[in-house]
């Protein structure tokens, strides 16, 4: 009885069959939410990018499409977003009258992190918003 209790022969093999699920929910863990957090950091910056370029306008209108445009020729640098997948919605903040808020929203349904195994997944939908006073100063 001795001799089956010091047997190490399987052990080895136990040990990774038991550990190998939980190193791959930590390294797919690490890519799903890290390249989410990356396109959230995008998201934002085209948001705050599409406000200062909003700025120059002169009327509502014409800072909706500078800022329209702005996320429309710059979402290519940002590996990870489809400029297919991005809204604008620019518009004077109903609080502040000096205040203009873009809202870029991305649907992010399509990329490939919602295909990993073992993690959950992070919400579709990525929503930031900026606000840029202007006038008034």
């Amino acid at each position: 009885m001795t001799r089956i209790f010091r047997c190490q022969s399987g052990a080895s093999a136990v040990e990774f069959a038991i550990m190998l699920p939980l190193f791959l929910m930590l390294i797919f863990g690490i890519i799903v939410f890290g390249s989410y957090l990356a396109m959230v950091h995008g998201v934002q910056q085209l948001a705050a990018e599409a406000a200062r370029s909003s700025v120059a306008g002169i009327d509502n209108a014409e800072r909706n499409s500078l800022a329209t445009g702005y996320v429309a020729a710059n979402a290519a640098t940002y590996p990870l977003i489809v400029a297919t997948n991005l809204s604008v919605n620019a518009a004077p903040s109903g609080a502040d009258p000096n205040v203009y808020v873009v809202t870029v929203n991305y649907n992010a349904a399509g990329t490939f992190i919602y295909s990993l195994p073992f993690v959950p997944s992070p919400p579709t939908t990525i929503v930031r918003s900026a606000a840029i006073q202007y006038g008034g100063f």
